[in-house]
């Protein structure tokens, strides 16, 4: 039989980065096509594999559509500028700052206001297991339940950090949605199916009451669908797609 393709590995430090930063670019291209984007809020991070208290981020203002790796700009957990000569949110310093530094295990930080997870975050509550992809986030996900205006604090930050915990996404109520992955392909296919599972409850329950997976079911599910490697591996075929529709992004 033929094996599924794995994550690859590079022996060089040189290499892995510009991995990293190609598929960070192309996440920003598909959120542009998905409607992620807005004006000039949102921010996408990628650990550094040679340092790791840095982290790759999108420059302040520039449209996601338009994202290339050399526009891509290197922060470090104290909000200096490493790499680059673009300002940087300061939402992604107090955010993503944090998030890295209190995971180890993450690679990548996603978060963007797109209109479904919004709209979802405004209610105030965690996602049902109600379909398959649901149970993606089944006892997976947190709620943040304080909205407080726009984070510039990095002790907001660092609440934010520590209600995640050791899960994949957190609720940003009023806000919208975080997701973080052991790679970028990962947090960036939680943020898509996430913001679908949102739109998709939001339109359930505009129709009537939803069903709700069983418990064992939907903890049986997570097991298989939720992994690691099923968020990097699911990531992949749209990152083939828009770089043969947008091969300047690898600029």
């Amino acid at each position: 039989m033929l094996s599924l393709p794995q994550r690859p590995k590079f022996e060089r430090i040189e290499s892995d980065r510009l991995h990293r930063k190609q598929r960070l670019a192309a996440v920003f291209r598909l959120f542009a096509r998905y409607g992620f984007e807005e004006g000039a809020s949102g921010h996408i991070t990628v650990r550094d594999p040679e340092f790791p208290d840095c982290f790759w981020v999108n420059p302040f203002g520039i449209y996601f559509g338009h994202m290339r790796v050399s526009d891509l700009v290197l922060a470090n957990h104290k909000g200096d500028i490493v790499q680059g000569n673009q300002p940087v949110n300061v939402s992604a310093f107090a955010i993503h700052a944090e998030i890295h530094h209190s995971r180890p295990d993450v690679e990548a930080a996603v978060h963007a206001h797109s209109k479904d997870g919004k709209a979802w975050s405004i209610l105030g509550r965690l996602l049902d297991p109600i379909s398959q992809e649901a149970c993606i986030f089944y006892e997976d996900h947190a709620l943040f339940d304080d909205y407080t205006g726009i984070v510039a604090d990095m002790q907001e930050g660092k609440r934010i950090a520590d209600l995640i915990g050791n899960k994949k996404a957190v609720i940003l109520r009023n806000h919208g949605l975080l997701t973080v992955g052991n790679s970028i392909d990962e947090a960036a296919w939680w943020f898509i199916i996430m913001d679908r599972c949102c739109q998709v409850q939001l339109m359930v329950e505009s129709a009537g009451k939803a069903k709700f997976i069983d418990k064992d079911i939907a903890s049986l599910t997570h097991s298989q669908i939720g992994t690691h490697y099923e968020g990097w591996f699911n990531f992949q075929p749209l990152y083939n797609m828009i770089v043969r529709q947008e091969p300047d992004l690898l600029d």
